[in-house]
C-alpha cells in the first residue's frame, strides 16, 4: 500500500488480458468467481470481455476498438494544437501587424 492508505494501480499487458478472457470464457465460472481465484476486481474483468468482444468485431454499435480509440485521441490532441495556432495566428494579425508597419 502506499502512504496515503491507497493502492497503487496494476497494469496488465495485452497479452495478460487478451488469457484471461480466453481463460474465462473456456472455463465457465462466472466473472466473480474468476475475479476471486485471479484477484482481478471483477469490473476491471468485464471491461477486458467487453473489450475483447468489440475488437472481435462485436459489442454494442458504436464502440471503438483499441486502435481507433488511441487515433482518436491523437486527432483531438492534433486538433487541440491546430485551434490554438490559428488563434494565435488571429490575434497576431489583428494587433501584431500595425507594430512590424512601425519597426520598417
Amino acid at each position: 500500500m502506499e502512504k496515503n492508505g491507497k493502492r497503487k494501480r496494476r497494469r496488465f499487458s495485452a497479452e495478460y488480458k487478451a488469457e484471461t478472457v480466453r481463460l474465462i470464457n473456456r472455463s465457465g465460472k462466472s466473472i466473480g468467481q474468476m475475479a476471486l481465484e485471479l484477484g482481478i476486481g471483477a469490473t476491471a474483468l468485464k471491461r477486458w470481455i467487453e473489450q475483447a468482444e468489440v475488437e472481435a468485431g462485436g459489442g454494442p454499435g458504436g464502440a471503438l476498438k483499441r486502435s481507433e480509440r488511441e487515433e482518436l485521441i491523437e486527432l483531438r490532441r492534433e486538433n487541440r494544437r491546430l485551434r490554438l495556432e490559428r488563434e494565435i495566428l488571429k490575434n497576431f494579425r489583428m494587433r501584431g501587424h500595425h507594430l512590424l508597419d512601425q519597426k520598417l
